[in-house]
């Protein structure tokens, strides 16, 4: 079987995401499964080649993982790749992708694209006039609970869906007497922190995905944790870390999520959309997703004087796997190889990244003037 080799150029797998995710459970992965099969039958196997500012770090993942190349030269990776790929912080992110594109490379980045729609729009320009192929990272869409999910909208369980309401977050501990599971930089609006900018993109390409394109945004923001600690000790937080979004869809949805790193948890799952519609409801996580058939609807009465005696979450059937579900990341990654190497369909290029940039640049300024905004309004 005919076996070809792709350099992929991964900058930013130092830091948590882009080592657990990316490096180790997708392209290693990969690597160790043989590579990835290709619609005529030969197979791509991904080479890595480490790119960071900290030659101890990328020195140290190399041997544990028994990668030959790696370089702090972002150039040097550049001139000997196929592929170049991004989980750095926001803020550099825009400078690196614009190098590998006046290089000539196929991009695949983490979201968001950029910092701003403007640079967003011009990454996408620059994509396409380098007639490279170009993706952005929207895993959420491969989780199992969302498959399950997406597996009803297929089959029409729902009938007319009416409103989706989602909530994400966990505490993120301030830093001061237990250290803070984010990087500080994730609240600092000067080095592209902000929950909105970080969950508005996901939020865009899974409500236009699953239900149909976000037409109007009504947003509040906050930043309800003004300080906090890290290893360099007290900073002030100006970004953002509760971002609440109702958000109109295209067909009449009405779709509303909350975002926030200062909520403690009472879900089944730090992630939840409860999906409404005329023949059937669902809630669907991470993993679990369950059900409740229109024919199935208990009938709840409003009772202030009574203690409440009906288990509700237990009138709820789960919805089977059916199958086993691989890692999401791993599962994009390969089809973004795929797309590289064979021209396969990817939706997912850098005109869905923009989108995603535009909701959030819209719940940004729906917060700040107190007002719906309108997509491309």
């Amino acid at each position: 079987m005919h076996q070809r080799t792709l350099g992929i150029a991964m900058n930013g797998v130092t830091g948590r995401m882009g080592y657990r995710q990316h490096l180790v459970r997708s392209i290693l992965a990969i690597r160790d499964e043989g590579g990835v099969l290709l619609p005529d039958g030969s197979r791509v196997l991904p080479e890595p080649l480490l790119v960071g500012r900290n030659e101890q770090k990328l020195r140290t993942l190399a041997e544990r993982h028994g990668i030959e190349r790696w370089t702090t030269d972002l150039s040097e990776a550049l001139d000997s790749c196929d592929v170049y790929f991004d989980a750095q912080v926001t803020q550099a992110r825009e400078k690196a992708i614009k190098a590998a594109l006046a290089a000539g490379k196929h991009v695949y980045t983490e979201k968001p694209l950029a910092e701003t729609l403007d640079g967003a729009l011009d990454l996408t320009h620059l994509a396409e006039q380098a007639g490279v192929r170009h993706g952005v990272v929207q895993d959420k869409l491969f989780l199992p609970g969302l498959l399950k999910l997406r597996r009803l909208l297929d089959a029409g369980f729902f009938g007319r869906v009416l409103s989706v309401r989602g909530e994400f977050g966990y505490w993120v501990f301030e830093g001061d007497w237990q250290p803070a599971q984010r990087p500080s930089w994730n609240y600092r609006t000067e080095d592209g922190g902000g929950i909105t900018l970080d969950m508005f993109c996901h939020w865009s390409y899974l409500l236009e995905q699953l239900f149909g394109p976000v037409e109007a945004v009504t947003a509040r923001i906050a930043t309800h944790i003004p300080t906090r600690w890290d290893s360099d000790g007290e900073y002030r937080a100006t970004a953002d870390d509760a971002a609440y979004g109702i958000f109109e869809l295209a067909g009449g949805v009405i779709a509303q999520i909350n975002s926030s790193w200062c909520t403690r948890v009472n879900r089944d799952e730090l992630v939840e959309f409860q999906v409404d519609g005329v023949e059937g409801s669902a809630v669907a996580g991470l993993h679990r997703c369950r059900i409740q058939h229109r024919a199935a609807t208990p009938m709840p009465t409003w009772d202030p004087d009574a203690p409440t005696t009906e288990r509700f979450r237990d009138q709820w059937q789960e919805v089977p796997d059916n199958g086993v579900t691989e890692n999401g990341f791993k599962v994009q990654w390969e089809a973004f190889l795929r797309h590289v190497c064979a021209g396969t369909p990817f939706p997912h290029d850098f005109s869905a990244g923009a989108r995603g940039v535009a909701l959030a640049e819209a719940g940004l300024r729906s917060a700040a003037e107190g007002r719906r905004v309108v997509l491309g309004g």
